[in-house]
């Protein structure tokens, strides 16, 4: 059975889709070298259609979307996930509501791809964040793989919507690999998937956290059946398999990687105490409110959500 790593994964999506659609086109900084290896090799198969920028995520942003408008699908590859942030204006207000403001006369099929995204380890703040809720929060699309499949998957369907996708590649995903049995293929966006199942309490887990669910789950095996869900698109919700599995356990614990006011983690919870019929008081596990990562790496880790603190949750859960 092959063996295909996360990156990889990446790789052979745009590859697959460069080879597909002539139309599909990469912008973004030293993405001709492949120097973080998602385009490795594509610019010399695809000549003129892998750009090396400027260095300026507003210009190659702006492009991206002028590009979208005249037909092209670009995928705009981002080297620190906190460069969103200088070109949130162009994401949020310009390519993300142009076909509304326009009347659907036209679209922006922009694939925004942000590779190693969250805590880098001794990087500090403006290179650790992860902010996937800042974009599910205004309405873009946005996907947070956790395996190479569903990274290959996401990004495929990311590349084919004709609205702007955001596509989070977490950084301590990068490096892992999955055995594939069978063909490889294209995962809906909004489609959440059921890692383990189990009737005592559901978990959400997002991104590199659904490892650490599952390790979570089989250590309290004996203990607990523990039902571990990943979203794999944070906007929009697979609502109805969130809503079955809670229903069903009447408990609830969300981990995710980001801070915890107004992050992801809240929206689950407080959705899932509105309509889901919840037997207790649902639980997060997160970043502290307002965290921005410190230098140190003993403080950097203690602000990221860990197995301890998931481990933790479920017990104060199950004890109610």
């Amino acid at each position: 059975m092959p063996s295909l790593s996360y990156i990889a994964a990446l790789n052979q999506a745009l590859r697959d889709e460069m080879a597909r659609d002539e139309r599909v086109c990469i912008f973004g900084e030293d993405v001709c070298l492949g120097l973080t290896g998602i385009t490795k090799g594509l610019a010399e198969a695809h000549d003129g259609r892998v750009v090396d920028t400027p260095l300026s995520e507003q210009a190659f942003t702006s492009l991206a979307t002028g590009a979208a408008i005249a037909g092209q699908r670009p995928v705009v590859e981002f080297q620190i996930p906190s460069l969103l942030y200088l070109v949130f204006e162009q994401i949020a207000n310009q390519a993300h509501k142009f076909s509304l403001m326009t009347g659907g006369q036209a679209s922006v099929p922009v694939t925004y791809l942000v590779p190693g995204s969250g805590s880098r380890s001794g990087m500090a703040g403006q290179h650790s964040d992860h902010p996937y809720s800042l974009l599910a929060h205004v309405g873009v699309k946005t996907a947070v793989p956790a395996t190479p499949s569903d990274a290959y998957g996401l990004l495929l369907s990311a590349i084919r919507e004709p609205d702007p996708v955001a596509v989070f590649a977490p950084t301590l995903l990068m490096g892992t690999s999955e055995e594939i049995d069978g063909d490889l293929d294209a995962v809906p966006l909004g489609s959440a998937r059921t890692h383990r199942e189990g009737t005592d309490v559901t978990v959400v887990a997002v991104g590199h956290l659904v490892p650490v669910a599952l390790q979570v789950a089989a250590d309290l095996a004996g203990e607990a059946s523990v039902e571990v869900i990943d979203p794999r698109t944070v906007y929009p919700v697979d609502w109805e398999t969130l809503g079955k599995s809670i229903s069903r356990t009447g408990r609830l614990v969300v981990i995710d990687d980001s801070n915890r006011m107004c992050g992801f983690g809240a929206e689950i919870a407080a959705t899932a105490a509105e309509e889901f019929g919840l037997a207790v008081p649902p639980k997060r596990v997160s970043r502290p409110d307002g965290a921005v990562i410190p230098y140190a790496l003993n403080l950097d880790h203690a602000l990221l959500p860990d197995a301890l603190e998931l481990t933790k949750a479920i017990r104060a859960v199950l004890r109610r």
